[in-house]
């Protein structure tokens, strides 16, 4: 699943054009899923409007042909209920929602947050734990509890702590959908046990992605390391500095939008150009 990015034209307004030409280039490239307005899609710096306008702007280009799941965390339980019923409303699959960043709160708090936010919009939901970006971790044990919840169906993990799949899956049971959010472990993570990825680097190489992980999730290790080997530079070097600055550069240099980024977020740097530039080389991106 790719985490997409949102392009922006110069003026810094969403780039529908360049959005929709994105989707259809996921969709023959073999992109399982898509997610909308996620970390990469710049959901911190798009305001409520223009959050909703590109998640139905989503759901209806890709009319049903792979699922959208909308990125809907905030860190106001309040912000994430009605950021969740958007998508809902606007015919999303799913919703994932990234822990409450800044405020920290315990382990009790994050389970009442998600608890209330399942309780009031019945649709799917996939808990999102990025405590790099958040200052903020969704222990194993607080996930074991919310996993009890029906419609929360997963999670996000990217923490890429391996042993944290066996924790879980011990106490979630099979069911429970479990997403890698670090490419450079994701090998490992699906062959520890996860059943798949939502992913940085798929905004540029989806296709090998889609093979890796299908290669992995059948427990073909060779087949799957040997895909990734050329990727492992990429999936470093695309956090080079703050995703999804690498990534959006990355993006534009495919074509596919222009380099237009939101403050506080910043262009990529010109010293940072030649290592993304190589590490796209070395996956095979002709530019």
């Amino acid at each position: 699943m790719v985490a997409l990015v949102t392009p922006m034209l110069e003026d810094e307004s969403v780039d529908f054009t360049s959005l929709e030409k994105l989707l259809e280039f996921h969709i023959a490239e073999k992109t399982d899923a898509i997610v909308a307005v996620g970390t990469t899609g710049e959901s911190a710096t798009l305001d409520f409007e223009e959050h909703c306008e590109v998640v139905r702007f989503v759901v209806e280009k890709v009319n049903g042909r792979v699922p959208v799941i909308a990125g809907t965390g905030a860190n106001s339980t309040q912000e994430a209920i009605e950021l969740t019923q958007c998508a809902k409303d606007a015919g999303a699959d799913a919703c994932l929602l990234v822990t409450p960043y800044y405020n920290k709160p315990t382990q009790e708090g994050l389970y009442r947050h998600y608890k209330k936010i399942a309780e009031t919009v019945d649709i799917p939901q996939i808990l999102y734990n990025v405590p790099g970006r958040t200052a903020c971790d969704l222990l194993p044990e607080t996930v074991i509890r919310l996993s009890e919840i029906p419609n929360i169906i997963g999670i996000k993990e990217a923490t890429g702590d391996i042993s944290r799949v066996a924790k879980i899956k011990a106490g979630a049971g099979e069911d429970f959908d479990l997403y890698t959010g670090d490419d450079a472990s994701a090998v490992d993570f699906i062959l520890a046990g996860g059943h798949g990825g939502i992913s940085v680097t798929a905004n540029v190489t989806p296709r090998i992605l889609h093979e890796v992980y299908a290669a992995a999730l059948a427990g073909d290790e060779k087949t799957a390391r040997e895909l990734d080997a050329p990727l492992q530079a990429l999936h470093k070097d695309l956090f080079v500095e703050s995703n999804p600055i690498p990534v959006k550069w990355a993006v534009s240099q495919m074509g596919f939008c222009g380099e237009a980024i939101r403050l506080p977020l910043t262009p990529l740097s010109e010293a940072a150009q030649p290592v993304v530039r190589q590490a796209m080389e070395q996956a095979g991106i002709k530019l």
